[in-house]
């Protein structure tokens, strides 16, 4: 059987689904922007660009659902020897659905990209949650975070949207 005209999963491509989430079926539209740049899976976003929280948009969701969004790097603290796999960055509950993370409850204040060494990639995963999460505290720690332990742990289920972008280290001429 000929499979013409299939494409191919820049998740799996980027590994992001293997070494930090499972295969899932996109279920709602997220759009993510630093400034005026549209993140796109495996898109490079110098870390100077966002320093600031990305701006999310949910779309396409339930409306009367909750949603938690995780921000980590797969690649703590080099892609070669990623023993902190993963460095948390970010972690929002509780987010409505049709709005964006400033609605809801961060558990984790937003870290930008600080990649020590080599290209890093910087996943977005967005779950749709069974109930409110009021009850989630923020770990002791960022490096080791697991997204699949956190999504068993609060009942989570696959993830309902995902994006990734790359970043490395910027020259010290180049930064702002």
């Amino acid at each position: 059987m000929c499979m013409m005209g299939a494409s191919v999963d820049p998740l799996v491509v980027g590994r992001v689904i293997g070494d930090v989430i499972d295969m899932f079926v996109p279920s709602v539209g997220m759009s993510v922007y630093y400034g005026s740049k549209h993140v796109t899976n495996g898109c490079d976003i110098k870390p100077s660009m966002a320093t600031s929280p990305p701006k999310v948009t949910l779309t396409g969701g339930n409306i009367h659902s909750l949603y938690t969004l995780v921000m980590t790097d797969p690649d703590a603290p080099s892609p070669s020897e990623p023993t902190m796999r993963e460095w948390l960055h970010w972690v929002v509950v509780d987010i409505p659905g049709g709005t964006n993370p400033t609605q809801g409850k961060e558990i984790v204040a937003y870290m930008g990209p600080r990649p020590p060494v080599g290209i890093h990639r910087y996943i977005l995963i967005l779950f749709e949650q069974k109930e409110v999460l009021g009850g989630v505290e923020q770990p002791a720690a960022r490096a080791s975070f697991n997204t699949r332990y956190f999504a068993r742990q609060f009942n989570l289920g696959l993830p309902v949207a995902t994006v990734y972008f790359n970043s490395q280290k910027e020259p010290a001429s180049k930064r702002r």
